[in-house]
This record gives C-alpha cells, structure tokens and sequence, in this order.
C-alpha cells in the first residue's frame, strides 16, 4: 500500500487539514485528481502534500482559492507564475492600502461618536427606532477639505 500513494486521511494528517477539504480542491481544480486503488479508495502522490502547504502559504497571504487556481495552473502548463505573482501582490497591496484608509476612517469616526455618547447625560431627543446615537449618525460621508 506505501508504494501505491497516500490515502486520503494520510494526506489530510500530514498536510494539517481536513479530508472534506482535499476533496472541496479537488472539485475547484486546485488538486490534481487522485488514481484510485483496487479498492477505489484516493490515492495521492506526496506531491499533493507539498501542493496543500502551497495552498495554506498563499492562503495565509490573503491569495483567494481562483487566484491560487490561476498560479496553480499557470505553473502546471509549465510557465512560471512569478510574474502573475507579483502583479497579484501589487494589487493585494492596494487593497490593502485602501482598506487601511477606509478602517482609519472608520475608526475616527467611531471614536468620534464615543465621544460624542459619553458628553451626553441623557440621550438624544430624536426619535430613535433602536438607538438614537447610531440613527444620528450620517450614512454619506462629509465631503473632504
């Protein structure tokens, strides 16, 4: 059985992850699809070991499950995907940026707020469906100066 492949839960223990999971990337195409044994039971290649920490690295630098597709493929048809890479990471990069932007924004805004609530001694005499310091507060931003 050791030289035919790996089974399925021996795949999941050494790659840290789920059986369920093995078989959800292999749907979406990320793993290559197992050989079967006389028993029809999964058999993979230690390749596919190496494969799912790939997935958990790239997983764990914010690359989504089709982007990680797209590198995967790419590196499958034999050209090298460093260059998809780092047009990934540039654009990662300025998502990240803006949700930054917006977060600090956001921040402020609650800070803001609090501060606002805790000045109060009674609350706002609005009319307020659940809590008048959440309904006061404008849902369009104030143009910048």
């Amino acid at each position: 059985m050791a030289g035919d492949g790996l089974r399925i839960g021996q795949v999941a223990d050494q790659a840290g992850t789920h059986p369920k999971t093995i078989r959800f990337y292999e749907t979406l195409g990320l793993l290559p699809q197992p050989s079967r044994g006389q028993n029809q039971y999964r058999l993979y290649s230690r390749e596919v070991v190496d494969l799912l920490h790939f997935i958990k690295k790239a997983q764990g630098l914010g690359f989504t499950l089709s982007e990680i597709k797209e590198i995967v493929d790419l590196h499958r048809t034999g050209h090298a995907p460093c260059v998809h890479v780092r047009a990934l990471l540039d654009r990662k990069i300025a998502e990240l940026d803006q949700r930054l932007k917006d977060l600090v924004a956001l921040r402020r805004k609650l800070k803001a707020l609090r501060a606002e609530a805790k000045e109060q001694t009674r609350p706002r005499q609005i009319k307020a469906i659940v809590c008048p310091h959440i309904e006061a507060v404008s849902l369009h931003p104030r143009p910048r100066r």
